[in-house]
């Protein structure tokens, strides 16, 4: 994907997440009621917006370092709407023959980003429910792209607190590094309540429920059973392997990186043995 041309904005009832994360990103596929909805986050709780650049930029920073690694295809679950430096982007410009598969459900995403990348013969588009592991893994996209032989980077970021204990996310993700080989890691960000005030995350799980949405808030404790049997990496230089904020991961200094925005997600990055 690239940047979405100005004309793109689509019309739609129903607010959805990825519309509403394109809209904190400055992007132009989103729609009136998205808009709206957007502005109500942010009388609530101001920082939402930094929060999604926050997360923007784990992302890049967290791609640009896997493709340091060594790592040269890349499975982006819930990759949302096309916007700035895109998974692909961000990878190729380390190693140029990256490649990259794009899963997301919403409609918007997969025709805009396979008009987007009809030129790419590195970076595709899967258009299905990332708690469907066997259907995106058996994908022709993935298929043609993905060498399960080879190390793969899987990366969701923003995207499993949207998925609910019943469809079991752990499990979901437990399926996808089943299937990569030796090498492989997962990287994500997840939202969390941990020390928050109880007023602004009653305000984020009501609006995104009155769109239609559930948004989990989960536990440090449980952010980390994702990484279950796999070996976390040092956030920065110097540092134990662990979990920890998404402002703080990458970063140089990490007291100056500490700050509010940062602590409403953790993130982490793990490899497979």
């Amino acid at each position: 994907m690239t940047e979405a041309p100005e004309s793109s904005a689509v019309s739609s009832d129903r607010p959805t997440s990825a519309g509403i994360y394109d809209v904190y990103l400055g992007g132009a596929n989103h729609s009136v009621v998205e808009r709206e909805t957007a502005a109500k986050l942010r009388e609530l709780l101001p920082d939402v917006e930094a929060m999604a650049w926050a997360n923007r930029s784990f992302h890049q920073r967290v791609t640009r370092w896997l493709a340091e690694q060594g790592v040269r295809q890349f499975i982006d679950l819930g990759a949302g709407l096309p916007t700035q430096d895109n998974t692909h982007q961000v990878a190729q410009r380390v190693a140029a023959e990256a490649k990259v598969v794009y899963v997301d459900i919403d409609p918007r995403t997969a025709a805009a980003g396979r008009g987007l990348l009809a030129d790419s013969a590195n970076a595709a588009v899967v258009m299905a429910d990332l708690c469907e592991p066997e259907r995106v893994l058996g994908s022709r996209e993935v298929r043609e792209l993905i060498d399960f032989e080879q190390p793969v980077g899987l990366i969701c970021t923003a995207v499993l607190h949207f998925i609910g204990d019943e469809k079991d996310p752990f499990g979901v993700i437990r399926t996808y590094m089943d299937a990569l080989p030796s090498g492989s890691y997962l990287a994500l960000t997840h939202i969390t309540a941990d020390k928050q005030p109880s007023g602004p995350v009653k305000a984020i799980s009501g609006i995104y429920r009155g769109a239609g949405e559930m948004i989990y808030f989960r536990s440090r404790e449980l952010v980390d059973l994702f990484f279950a049997g796999l070996d976390l990496e040092p956030p920065y230089e110097n540092a134990d392997p662990k979990l920890t904020f998404m402002g703080i991961w990458g970063c140089e200094d990490p007291e100056e990186a500490d700050d509010d925005v940062g602590r409403w997600a953790y993130a982490g990055v793990a490899r497979k043995p």
